[in-house]
């Protein structure tokens, strides 16, 4: 959607399906159970759901990365929720490319030493420093220019202004269609980023920060659970925000409310999930510290639907985290990967027949509005897409995080603010970087790395901070002294100094630990 005046959330969905895994020896273990490979899957395709129901539980392992099946979408008429299915004549159909089956590693985590004490009290204290909004709509003429220096969480070069990539002998060079202001590539499962733009960059997110709210709120309630809407649910929804069409004083399930989320990336269902949390301050709050559990420190939340409001913010970086963490969960995957589905409609009276002055309530069907996913408005569909996020709105202008499987390797990209005016933009970008990251695949050195979840209690490796690397205090400390725009940023820079020593010696003697087997 264009920006307007006005400001508009409108947004997409997908996500990765895959099976749970258990830590080995667990009571749970022996009910974990691999799936089909990817041909044998589109063979029973026609058979079965790809989709099937989530249990009503909590679907989160924190600190892991689940075992994923292929990522990469059977035709769009297997991809159905709701009430009933519709046949292949009422939706797009294309075909989602085959793939190995692939695996994300196990997240990487911090000791618990000094690094994760230092860590925290740095996090904590960067939390006072102003938010660096873009508060300027996107497009047109005197574009903003990103900040000299940036956040270093994931590495020094994502700090940098500009293109960061390291190309090998015969790696292809980037695409030259790519007027972002902020964009990049990573790899899903090892957390390694092939190459990145203005990373760290803070920008108004529109509804991609959904996918943090999905993350934050989605394992909380049991998708059987009921909830009668009232109009206190409704209230401070945003003038011109992407609906599904929740209704005051009718009965809706949680599965329902986040199929309008994650679909039609709808503001009234983010509302009332919010209330079921405690309301909108408390949602956003939750939100706030699961985002600086998960070291994205670009983020400041004001919303929980992304809808423009001052000093809202977040980055490529961030982005990426969310979704890598919210993949992680199998509702999270399932619902954002779901193409077309039946919403409830409103209750009616029937006002003819035999059933004169019953009461009846039709649903309707509902598309997710991620258009690489269902190959919508012109824009092609993407072979082997599996979601994630889409918003846009005035000062965001589009936004996209997706991610990707081909051959065995799962990517993701990030990309905001597109300004080349080309039809379809965020996507077509989103498009041309996968289309790179796959081709670069084993020809390009990384230039930083998705770091591991605060909370997370393993050893570490890939994604997991050290010495010299994003989380560790060293780099922390630079990257919130520099965020920072007060009279704080001394006495971080003083503590993070100490630390750092404290943090250098232990690590010196420690080491890395190496990945747990799973």
């Amino acid at each position: 959607m264009p920006p307007t005046t006005v400001p508009k959330t409108k947004e997409t969905t997908a996500s990765v399906r895959c099976t749970q895994k258990y830590p080995v020896g667990s009571p749970a273990s022996s009910k974990a159970s691999p799936l089909p490979s990817f041909h044998r899957f589109l063979t029973k395709v026609i058979q079965m759901n790809q989709l099937h129901t989530p249990k009503a539980s909590r679907n989160q392992e924190t600190g892991r990365l689940s075992n994923m099946s292929s990522v990469s979408p059977a035709a769009l008429t297997d991809r159905l929720r709701g009430a009933e299915r519709r046949t292949a004549a009422e939706v797009t159909s294309a075909d989602g490319g085959a793939g190995r089956p692939c695996t994300f590693s196990s997240v990487p985590a911090l000791k618990k030493t000094a690094l994760l004490v230092a860590s925290a009290t740095l996090l904590s204290l960067s939390a006072t420093g102003p938010a660096l909004a873009d508060d300027k709509p996107g497009g047109g003429d005197g574009e903003p220019k990103p900040p000299a220096s940036m956040s270093t969480v994931g590495g020094a070069r994502l700090g940098e202004p500009g293109t960061q990539v390291n190309l090998k002998a015969g790696a292809p060079v980037l695409p030259k269609e790519l007027s972002a202001r902020s964009w990049m590539v990573s790899d899903a499962e090892s957390g390694e980023v092939l190459a990145a733009h203005n990373a760290h960059w803070r920008l108004a997110p529109a509804s991609t920060l959904k996918m943090l709210f999905a993350d934050t709120v989605l394992p909380k309630f049991p998708k059987t659970q009921k909830h009668k809407v009232e109009a206190a649910d409704l209230a401070g929804i945003g003038a011109g925000s992407s609906l599904v069409g929740v209704k005051e004083n009718e009965t809706y399930s949680v599965h329902d409310l986040w199929l309008g989320v994650f679909l039609q990336s709808g503001n009234d269902a983010v509302h009332v999930l919010s209330s079921l949390n405690g309301g909108v301050p408390q949602t956003v709050k939750d939100m706030q510290e699961h985002a600086e559990d998960l070291q994205a420190l670009d983020t400041h939340v004001v919303t929980p639907d992304g809808y423009d409001e001052k000093g809202q913010v977040s980055s490529a970086y961030d982005l990426s985290l969310f979704a890598r963490s919210g993949l992680q969960k199998k509702d999270f995957r399932e619902y954002c990967a779901t193409a077309t589905a039946q919403f409830p409609g409103k209750t009616e009276k029937i006002k003819k027949g035999k059933d004169k002055g019953r009461t009846k309530r039709e649903p309707f069907g509902i598309q997710n509005t991620n258009r690489l996913l269902t190959g919508a408005d012109g824009v092609e569909q993407y072979k082997g897409i599996a979601g994630v996020k889409n918003g846009s709105t005035t000062n965001a202008g589009n936004t996209f995080t997706g991610v990707a499987e081909r051959d065995g390797k799962v990517l993701l990209v990030t990309v905001m603010n597109p300004g080349s005016g080309e039809s379809h933009a965020v996507y077509k970008e989103t498009a041309r970087l996968l289309d790179w990251g796959f081709a670069a695949n084993g020809k390009v050195e990384p230039v930083g790395e998705l770091v591991a979840p605060k909370g997370a209690n393993t050893g570490s490796g890939k994604g997991a901070p050290g010495k010299g690397q994003a989380g560790g205090a060293d780099s922390v400390a630079n990257a919130t002294a520099k965020d920072s725009g007060n009279g704080m940023g001394t006495a971080v820079g003083i503590t993070a100094g100490v630390l750092a020593l404290i943090a250098g010696g232990l690590f010196l003697l420690n080491r890395r630990w190496p990945l747990r087997r799973q």
